[in-house]
Parts: structure tokens; sequence; C-alpha cells
């Protein structure tokens, strides 16, 4: 038989096999954190436990999964980073104890409600970034342990994985309903053209900063819009959605393309400050025959005559929204659209490409442009220029003017 060493060794590799069991991988998220809290306050001994995610956006840490502390979770309790016990754990990125807590080493009164006398809190780490803290604590004095520290690492590392699984499917699926919201499945039906759009994103999250936009004005214009928000995921995606309601406002009050773009810039510098955004705004008249447009540091159009190829159009590009100073004048170019033509908008995730100008790219596109219906063409460009496996996001948006048939009376 062993002896006290031998039995040391053996509770050690029984609590070892407890938070690296195999099965817990099959877990849903949720449950894999309330399974791993069950695990360690009984390998532990601890009468409560907590887990505390970051929360990326406001850089605080909040209550996610509690034993003992379910009242922490339901009261929604968070707490910013350097303050209270959590906020030290994750500050110093460090192993935390307490052996005897007062009301200066906590902010959440709530343990101090239960009674907790030692506390034990650990850092979450992925990628070398703070993802959370994980506690426990006890009712009574205790004195924890270099193993028990061990442990408690173990346990967060493990709990890390859960945690940046769920972060990634709550923005995935807050970033995946603003999609559905921005970029409708389908265009509106509007006389007079044949709209079509593309949008494939480059990454993870299934949308970014990239996208279109078609309206009617109450005059009969029909405002075009396609853009480009910097970055990806959930936060470009939230920028991108109050950019997209400004330009819609600013639309109604002002009949003239590079104003909207102008007052959208006023916009960008004072709320939006850091983001860059590239954007062109068009307005076809109600007869269909006239585009006015202008670009904010955006990629040129392309327009098709119907008996001709794909043209890059030359016109007036003034610097992208919140860069430099609101007030630069900007300018509106004005183009014919003749019936039977071609307006093709897009970002640059359809044009750039590794190791080539970004000029090929846009001359591709023009060679691609082919004269069919809108959703054809898209069809077409999509086929023969974007890449089967984009870094980038990709917007496309086709606007054709269709043939009038005029049916003359006997």
């Amino acid at each position: 038989m062993g002896g006290p060493e031998g039995i040391a060794d053996d509770v050690r590799l029984l609590r070892l096999q407890a938070v690296t069991d195999t099965a817990l991988s099959r877990l849903a998220v949720a449950d894999l954190l309330d399974e791993l809290l069950e695990r360690v306050t009984d390998l532990l001994d601890a009468d409560t436990a907590a887990i505390l995610l970051m929360d990326a956006h406001s850089r605080q840490l909040v209550a996610t999964a509690a034993k003992g502390l379910e009242e922490e979770v339901r009261a929604g309790f968070r707490v910013s980073v350097g303050r209270g016990f959590a906020g030290r754990v994750a500050a110093t990125r460090r192993p935390v104890v307490i052996a005897d807590v007062t009301p200066d080493d906590v902010v959440n009164p709530i343990l101090l409600d239960k009674g907790i006398r030692s506390l034990l809190g650990v850092p979450m780490m992925a990628d070398g970034e703070v993802v959370g803290v994980l506690h426990i604590g006890s009712l009574s004095p205790r004195v924890f342990t270099a193993d028990d520290v061990q442990l408690m690492q173990l346990v967060a590392d493990r709990a890390s994985l859960a945690g940046q699984i769920r972060s990634h499917k709550l923005d995935q699926s807050a970033a995946l309903a603003l999609q559905r919201s921005l970029l409708p499945a389908t265009l509106p039906r509007i006389e007079g053209v044949d709209l079509a759009a593309r949008y494939v994103p480059g990454h993870a999250y299934g949308i970014g900063g990239d996208w279109y936009d078609v309206f009617t004005l109450p005059s009969g214009w029909l405002g075009v819009v396609i853009g480009d928000v910097s970055g990806h995921g959930l936060p470009s995606a939230v920028v991108m959605g109050r950019i997209r309601s400004a330009l819609r406002a600013y639309a109604l009050v002002c009949d003239d393309p590079a104003e909207v773009l102008t007052l959208l810039d006023r916009k960008v510098h004072h709320f939006e400050t850091g983001v860059l955004t590239t954007a062109l705004y068009a307005m076809i008249s109600p007869d269909r025959e006239t585009v006015r447009l202008s670009s904010a540091g955006h990629l040129p159009p392309i327009l098709a005559a119907p008996d001709g190829p794909g043209v890059v159009l030359d016109i007036p590009v003034g610097p992208p929204l919140g860069v430099g100073r609101p007030s630069i004048g900007r300018r509106t170019a004005t183009v014919a659209f003749p019936a039977g033509g071609l307006f093709v908008c897009y970002t640059d995730g359809l044009v750039e490409h590794r190791g080539e100008v970004i000029d090929e790219g846009i001359g591709r596109l023009a060679d691609a442009v082919r004269h069919a219906g809108a959703d054809a063409v898209c069809g077409t460009i999509m086929s023969r220029t974007a890449s089967e496996l984009p870094t980038d996001d990709i917007a496309l948006l086709v606007v054709r003017r269709p043939f009038v048939e005029c049916n003359k009376s006997s």
C-alpha cells in the first residue's frame, strides 16, 4: 500500500480527471460552465463559485454562471477591470487569495450578504487576453493551497474555451440579426428599374461593415447607396447600421448627393471618431434617364450602355468619411443612364486580390459585365471576379434600366 505521498498523488490524479473529463466537451456551453462550477466546488469543498466573462465592448466582467451565488447572475452583476475582487484578478492577470474578506476587498454586496469569509480567484485567459474570472468562496476562514490554485487554473483554462465559444455565438447571432434587418434577402420592386445584389462575408461572423441600400424618395428620385465601414464583425456592423440610417435621413432633406455625404461626414467625425468609411451615393431621376452621384473615397461604379462594354466612370472622388476636415467641398457628377443600361456598384472585396494592383481587379469587373437581367449580371460578375474564399466582405449592387415597350393603338 502506498504511503501518504502516494495517497496525495492519487487524489491529485482524481482531481485532474474530474476537470479534464472528455465527456465535458459534449455539453452545451451553458451546461459545461455549470458542470465545471459543480465539480470545482466539490473538489475544493467550496461553498460558492462563479464565472464572470469579459464584455469586450464595455470592458467589464459580467456574471455569467454561478453556484451558491445565483443571485449574482440574475441581477446581471458587472464590474470594471481593476475594481473589487474579480476586477483585481483581471487587472493583475494573476491568482488572488483573500483569507479574510472585508468590505474594502469586494464591491459586490451579494458576497458580503452571503457571509463569504475567504476567496480564491484566477484569471481566464485565451490568446494572451483576459476573457473572464473564475472564483470560489468559503463561508468559513480557510487557507487555499498551491494545489488548490493549480486546480482552479485548470478549470479556468477549460472554462475559457467555453467562454470564447459563447461570446462568439452571441456576437454571431447579433451580427446575423443585423444582416437580416439591414441587408434584406430581397430588394424592393421599384418601377422603371431592375435590381439585384449580392453579399458574401469574408470572415467567420457572417457580416461586417459593407452595405448597400436602395430607397425611393418623396420626389420620385431613387436613392442608391453602397459603402464600406472598416473592420469586421458586430462592432463594424453596428456602426454601419447607424451610418445607413443617418444617410437615409439626410437624403430626405437634401436633393444633392454631395450635400448628403457632407452631412454624413460631419456625423461620422462627431459620433464615430476613428471609424474609416467609404460611401457612394447616387440618385436616379424619376424618368430613370439620369444618375447624379458623389463618392466619399469609394471605388468608381461601372456603367454599361446597352450596346457597349462596362466603363469605369471617371467621377470626382472626395475623401472617405471621417478623414480630414468635415467641411471640405464634395462634388456631384451627372451621367446619362440609357435604356437597357447597367449601373454597377461594389466594394473592394470584389476587386482586391493578393499580388495584383486594384486597377486590374476593376478592369476585370468591367469586362465581366454582360447585358442581361440584373440578377443574371450579378451571377456572372461573381463567378468571374470573386474569389472562392474571400478574405474581405463583398457587396455588389446592380441597377438595370429596362427598355420600355410602347404599345401604339390602331
